[in-house]
């Protein structure tokens, strides 16, 4: 298998595409392989309660949106995800049923359309996904060096906060002892 490294580009836009379409009752995955030993994998994918697929493709270059790499469009709604640079360059070359998130807001809407596959092998295929990414997190030498991370930066946060609140408080003691200036004397 050939590992090849996403650019800070495509990492931006996929946190950006996260952000913007991760709420309860959507479950969603970054590259999906569809069918079994399919070929063809979409670059995020989202499935409602409700029952909506929706599938993006990211594109960071003008020579990606080109590239012999498949769109693979077979949600109820499909979308490129883009930088404004290239919206700015290509939009006239984007499908009418096919919108855009820039920035990770809706720069064009979607329009519905039937799935392009049976929906049992996309559900097969999320799940295969979202097992993957589940096994990465188990194998990992410590699967919740991240909470412990996020943990570390709220309590540096905290700190932080601290000690600028104690900061403005001696600023303010200063002052009221020796004067607006005092401590550029």
């Amino acid at each position: 298998m050939i590992f090849i490294a996403k650019t800070e580009l495509t990492l931006k836009l996929e946190r950006e595409i996260w952000e913007a379409t991760h709420r309860k009752g959507v479950f969603c995955c970054f590259e999906v392989t569809i069918g079994f030993w399919g070929k063809e994998r979409v670059d995020y994918i989202t499935y409602g309660t409700k029952g909506i697929w929706r599938c993006y493709e990211i594109k960071v270059s003008k020579s990606d949106f080109h590239s012999k790499a498949h769109n693979t469009f077979i949600g109820h709604y499909n979308y490129y995800v883009m930088p404004q640079e290239l919206y700015n360059e290509v939009k006239d070359e984007i499908p009418n049923y096919v919108g855009v998130y820039i920035d990770g807001q809706c720069e064009k809407r979607a329009k519905r359309q039937e799935l392009g596959i049976d929906e049992q092998i996309l559900k097969d295929s999320l799940i295969r996904s979202l097992y993957r990414e589940a096994e990465k997190i188990i194998k990992s030498d410590n699967p919740t060096e991240i909470e412990k991370l996020t943990r570390s930066k709220n309590r540096y946060k905290k700190d932080a906060d601290d000690y600028q609140r104690k900061y403005w408080e001696l600023m303010r003691i200063g002052q009221e002892k020796y004067g607006m200036r005092w401590y550029k004397k």
